[in-house]
């Protein structure tokens, strides 16, 4: 998956780059860049930091990793946030960016953030995640290269959404969400009838007039279904990928006939070709699933795709929140 919120230690994790929530001399500090420093080894670290130091605030430099398992730590200084109203936002939004592009020069295919700024820089947790988020999705979609993000979390307490936001998903919950025992699920299609489908292709498919028509030919193939309706709205594949938090290579496989995406996959792609709540149902049963008010998850699901709110990033920082697993694949 492109980005994912991880709940860990960042110091622990195998991935090409870790990103350091450095300060413009790059020393170490406190936090999480005291222990990047402790474990990569401070003397190693701290004499290939003084060879690049000072950085800029925004800019981002590459060392080596040193004692970590990550091959490389990337520095990057956020901002310290006053009132915003002093570019914080731009500046933070460059640290992530101007770090992405760091990993992306240096070959690196999986990179893992700290919140940045949102500790003793005082950036506001809500805010800064939903800068984070935004400027994540947008390297991402706008990049060639398959990078796969973590957001790391250290203490899950302390990761927070937008309040309102969060109430009103939390409203939503309320008046929707019922006891899984009380529950009658809709009853999903049967799978094996759906694939034995003959499956055409995408080219020898005529182009159809509406969703309407699109959605009531269901009888054939997920994969085809996806296709022709990624050309109803007139996006493109990659677009669709990319916006629905899923690398290329799964998206691959999701184009075979033989391929059974996950609930979650589907969902995403739902998300990401800003279907309407009765279209996310009717390509959900396609694939053999269906939504239901006895599972949190897809209550939470459910409210986005109402409120026409098609960010899957934004989506899956409101699942993280409530222990949820989140979208893309």
């Amino acid at each position: 998956m492109p980005l994912t919120i991880v709940h860990a230690d960042i110091t622990k994790l195998k991935v090409d780059a870790i990103v350091n929530a450095a300060n413009t001399d790059l020393l170490a500090g406190g936090g999480v860049c005291g222990a990047i420093f402790s474990a990569a080894g401070y003397n190693k670290l701290q004499a290939a930091c003084d060879k690049l130091a000072p950085i800029g605030t925004g800019d981002a430099i590459i060392t080596p990793g040193f004692s970590l398992p990550a091959k490389h730590i990337i520095h990057t200084a956020g901002p310290v946030y006053l009132d915003g109203n002093h570019g914080e936002k731009e500046l933070l939004r460059t640290a992530y960016t101007n770090s992405l592009k760091c990993a992306a020069q240096n070959m690196c295919e999986s990179v893992a953030f700290p919140l940045i700024s949102s500790g003793i820089y005082g950036y506001p947790k809500a805010e800064a995640l939903a800068v984070a988020t935004a400027a994540i999705q947008d390297f991402l979609v706008n990049c060639d290269n398959d990078i796969h993000v973590s957001l790391v979390v250290f203490d899950r307490a302390a990761f927070t959404v937008d309040h309102d936001l969060y109430g009103n998903v939390q409203d939503y919950i309320d008046v929707h969400y019922i006891d899984e025992h009380a529950a009658a699920q809709r009853v999903p299609l049967d799978i094996d009838e759906i694939f034995s489908a003959i499956y055409q292709t995408r080219e020898a498919m005529p182009a159809p007039t509406g969703l309407d028509d699109l959605m009531d030919n269901l009888d054939e193939p997920f994969s085809a279904t996806l296709l022709r309706l990624i050309d109803a709205k007139g996006k493109t594949d990659a677009e669709v990928y990319k916006r629905a938090n899923i690398d290329r290579k799964l998206f691959s496989k999701i184009r075979n006939k033989d391929y059974r995406p996950g609930k979650k996959t589907v969902i995403a792609l739902c998300v990401a070709l800003e279907l309407t709540l009765d279209e996310t149902v009717d390509l959900l049963e396609c694939a053999g699933f269906a939504l239901s008010h006895s599972i949190k998850f897809d209550v939470i699901v459910e409210y986005f795709i109402m409120n026409r709110r098609y960010d899957v990033f934004e989506i899956n920082n409101v699942l993280f929140t409530y222990d949820q697993p989140t979208l893309g694949g």
